[in-house]
């Protein structure tokens, strides 16, 4: 059967039942013209909002069970964020793949619990991380047994408030065995936040160097979503920007 292209996709936060739902028919959509696997994102709540009084959640249960619900009324599997082993206890009940956020990749305790659930884990490489360090991380995943691992690469830190994709990242991490590299292009624009040309850019770049798939933050309409609207790529966008990346995955694949 031939390789299908990941794509992580959807909001940065469960904001309701109706938002997730019409994401997750897109995704749905899409998965049978076009040759990818898709998996429905969103975070449950956010832990690491610049102000205080920002957008966190709707309330944690209810937005897993949401998650839950629209994944499985879909057909497609979820993903969710984890910042702490108690956490890990919760969302494990619900998501089939457990995130572990950039700003905590070296966090072990996090990792371990993650792992033990026995859930698919995505590592987002920290902006701070050199490919070596996450090697270490890939390590304890693989200590505590985790049944699939995925590695996102988001960027590195270059100066003040700007991001860069090394390529040769996705060369090295998409040569570790067992893994699948995945490229966010839409946190890891810097400065060029919700440019859908640079999204589509870094998209391609990252195929061809070797990933297996898209990380993609999408909504049906960006300028009202509660989190992270200037990084979105709006949802009527999604299918135009995949067929645009995918012309690479099919010269390739």
């Amino acid at each position: 059967m031939k390789e299908k292209m990941i794509v992580i996709a959807g909001p940065c936060v469960v904001e309701d039942l109706q938002t997730t739902k019409i994401i997750a028919c897109e995704l749905e959509r899409l998965s049978h013209i076009l040759p990818i696997t898709p998996i429905l994102k969103a975070s449950y709540k956010k832990a690491n909002r610049t102000k205080a009084n920002a957008f966190t959640g709707i309330g944690n249960i209810k937005a897993l069970q949401i998650l839950r619900n629209v994944s499985d009324w879909y057909g497609l599997p979820c993903i969710t964020d984890v910042h702490t082993p108690e956490e890990v206890r919760v969302a494990a009940q619900y998501a089939d793949i457990l995130q572990i956020p950039a700003f905590l990749c070296r966090q072990t305790d996090l990792i371990e619990a993650a792992a033990r659930t026995g859930k698919q884990i995505n590592i987002k490489k920290g902006q701070f991380a050199s490919v070596d360090m996450i090697y270490y991380a890939l390590g304890k995943i693989r200590q505590f047994q985790a049944l699939s691992i995925y590695i996102t690469e988001r960027g590195t830190t270059f100066g003040y408030d700007d991001l860069v994709i090394d390529m040769r990242n996705i060369v090295i991490l998409s040569n570790i065995a067992n893994t699948h590299t995945i490229i966010d292009i839409t946190h890891s624009l810097g400065t060029h936040d919700g440019d859908i040309a640079m999204m589509e850019a870094i998209g391609k770049s990252g195929i061809a160097a070797g990933a297996n798939g898209i990380f993609i933050e999408t909504h049906p309409d960006p300028k009202v979503a509660k989190s992270d609207g200037t990084r979105m790529l709006p949802l009527d966008m999604l299918e135009l920007v995949l067929k645009n990346i995918l012309k690479v995955w099919n010269s390739l694949r």
